[in-house]
């Protein structure tokens, strides 16, 4: 764990030092707040609904299998939808971008190529989220999902969902950089949804667990079930995660009854080079995320495999969903 996660969830003294340059976040973004309320800053609405997927605190949440829990029930609906990202890690020559089957995780990154990989839906990155939404009704969605942009204050929204660790919670409940959130708790008051991701939902949240799928061999895409998996290569293996919670991957890992010889936490959104791969023994398999492994494709060795997982509402909740979705959405 960096120095810095353990001043946001261990209680270390790091994070008295880094109290005053709290007090100024929270300062400066409160007056922006404001700003926009006030109608000093202008926010825009654009044509179609906009429902945002975020997060009050610092990565790791879980918002990428929400978004596409959220795409899959919005298709069953038969709803042209489309997905909004700022492209965090990636790279483009222009913006908007829009994401085709030859785009890399280089220039979009991570997160929108995994969604547009697993969706096959429109997805736009940039950092203008407007723009990004007008590419998309141009592109005939019908509504569209934000992955992240909470605090993206000048897009206006139909429908505010946030994920929460409920493992890790708020940390010490501090905002950037003394703790990992980067607006209080009481913002969760003004949300329509809060969805717990692991760990004990409390009042109120939706509780949603990860459901593995079958490893994936990254080179081949050969599929394989946990129990022929184990059977045809071993119950021991090696991980990586480049997560914004590598932990939750490495006990997802043993919840599955897999023996780890090796696990390496990789900073989130790390940009992998082959040389990463070079601590590993190529004679275990070597196990990543889904997230991982879009950026990894050219570079791992043989033995690299990756865990696709889904999002899960109870049916209660997903009903719940539905309904307020029709109520502030689709109506």
């Amino acid at each position: 764990m960096r120095l810095i996660e353990q001043a946001w969830y261990q209680q270390h003294w790091l994070k008295w030092m880094l109290l005053p340059l709290s007090l100024l976040f929270w300062l400066l973004s409160s007056l922006r707040k404001w700003a926009f309320r006030l109608g000093l800053k202008k926010q825009f609405k654009v044509s179609v609904p906009v429902i945002i997927v975020g997060n009050i605190g610092v990565g790791g949440n879980g918002k990428t299998p929400v978004v596409i829990y959220l795409v899959k029930l919005l298709q069953r609906l038969n709803i042209n939808v489309g997905v909004t990202s700022r492209g965090y890690g990636g790279k483009a020559d222009n913006y908007p971008l829009t994401l085709d089957n030859g785009t890399s995780a280089q220039q979009a990154g991570d997160e929108p190529v995994l969604i547009f990989q697993r969706c096959n839906v429109p997805v736009v990155v940039g950092p203008d989220r407007v723009k990004n939404c007008q590419q998309l009704i141009e592109l005939g969605c019908q509504v569209i999902i934000s992955d992240d942009g909470l605090q993206h204050y000048r897009l206006q929204r139909d429908m505010e969902i946030v994920i929460i660790d409920g493992q890790r919670r708020f940390g010490n409940g501090w905002l950037l950089p003394a703790g990992p959130l980067r607006e209080l708790p009481s913002r969760l008051n003004n949300v329509d949804v809060v969805i717990c991701n692991g760990g004990q939902a409390k009042t109120g949240e939706m509780s949603l667990t990860l459901s593995p799928g079958a490893l994936v061999h990254i080179k081949s895409g050969t599929s394989l079930p946990l129990e022929q998996f184990v059977s045809s290569h071993s119950s021991q293996a090696q991980a990586l995660a480049g997560i914004g919670n590598p932990q939750r991957f490495f006990n997802t890992l043993t919840d599955l009854n897999l023996s780890l010889s090796k696990q390496v936490e990789f900073v989130d959104h790390h940009q992998f080079s082959a040389e990463d791969f070079q601590q590993f023994d190529d004679q275990q398999p070597l196990l990543m995320t889904e997230k991982d492994a879009v950026k990894c494709r050219n570079i791992c060795p043989d033995n690299a495999w990756y865990l696709p997982v889904d999002g899960v509402l109870s049916e209660a909740d997903e009903q719940h969903l539905l309904q307020l979705i029709n109520t502030r959405v689709l109506n």
